[in-house]
C-alpha cells in the first residue's frame, strides 16, 4: 500500500531522524523535539553497548548482528517514551482501542516522541516501524515516520573532521554510505530534507514537513 493511501489514529508519532553519522540527525532532532513543544528526545547513539562503541572506534564496520540488539532497544525507549506520554495525559488516550474504535485522534491531541537513528536499511526501518507482535492492541501507542537527512559527501567528511567528541571513526563513512538505502518515499513513510543549510533553517524545514505530513497521514 502507498503510504498516501495509510493513515493513523493514534495519538502518539514518533518521528526518527535519520542518515549517515555527520548528518546532523542528533542536533536537527534534539531541536526539533524542542520546536515540538519540548517533545522526548532519544538518541539513539546513546544506547549503543560498549562493544559496538568500541568497534566502531577501532574503524571496524558494524554488521547486522551488532546492530539488532541494538535497534530493538531503541524500538523499546522509543515505545516507552510514548506510553509515558500517555499516562501523563488524559486517560481517554490511554487505549489505543478506544483511539481507534471512537476515530477521536485529533491535532489538539496528537503527541511526539522524537528520536536520532541511523536506519539505514529499509529493514531496520521497517522494525523500528512495528510493535512486538506480542504486543496487545490496548498497550499500542503510536506510528512512526522517518525523516531522512541528506548531506554530501564532501559535506559530511567536512564535518566529520571537525568532529572530536564523538566515538564514530571517520573512516567508517564510506562503509555507511555503501549500507545506506535512502527510503521510498512512495512507499515508506518518511520524508526527505537537504541537510547542508543553517541548522535553524533545516530545523524549521523539517518542523513544517513533518508536521504537513503527518496531519495529511492522520484521520
Amino acid at each position: 500500500m502507498r503510504v498516501q493511501e495509510s493513515y493513523s489514529v493514534y495519538p502518539v508519532r514518533a518521528i526518527i531522524v535519520m542518515g549517515v553519522s555527520g548528518c546532523g540527525k542528533s542536533t536537527i532532532g534534539s531541536q526539533l523535539a524542542q520546536r515540538l513543544g519540548h517533545a522526548p528526545f532519544i538518541d539513539a547513539d546513546a544506547l549503543h553497548p560498549a562493544s559496538n562503541v568500541e568497534k566502531m572506534a577501532r574503524g571496524e564496520p558494524l554488521a547486522d548482528k551488532d546492530r539488532w540488539p541494538w535497534l530493538l532497544r531503541v524500538r523499546e525507549e522509543i515505545g516507552k517514551a510514548a506510553q509515558e506520554l500517555l499516562a501523563g495525559h488524559d486517560s481517554s488516550l490511554c487505549s489505543a482501542r478506544t483511539i481507534v474504535g471512537s476515530r477521536e485522534s485529533s491535532s489538539s491531541q496528537r503527541m511526539y516522541v522524537v528520536c536520532g537513528c541511523s536506519s539505514l536499511k529499509r529493514s531496520y526501518r521497517e522494525f523500528l516501524s512495528r510493535s512486538d507482535p506480542d504486543t496487545p492492541l490496548e498497550q499500542l501507542t503510536h506510528d512512526t515516520v522517518f525523516v531522512y537527512v541528506d548531506v554530501s559527501k564532501t559535506e559530511l567528511l567536512r564535518r566529520l573532521d571537525k568532529r572530536s567528541d564523538h566515538f564514530f571513526n571517520p573512516v567508517l563513512l564510506d562503509s555507511q554510505l555503501e549500507t545506506l538505502e535512502p527510503p521510498d518515499t512512495t512507499r515508506e513513510a518518511a520524508i526527505s530534507v537537504f541537510g547542508e543549510g543553517p541548522t535553524e533553517s533545516v530545523v524549521e524545514d523539517v518542523y513544517h514537513r513533518v508536521t504537513s505530513y503527518i496531519a495529511k497521514n492522520s484521520l
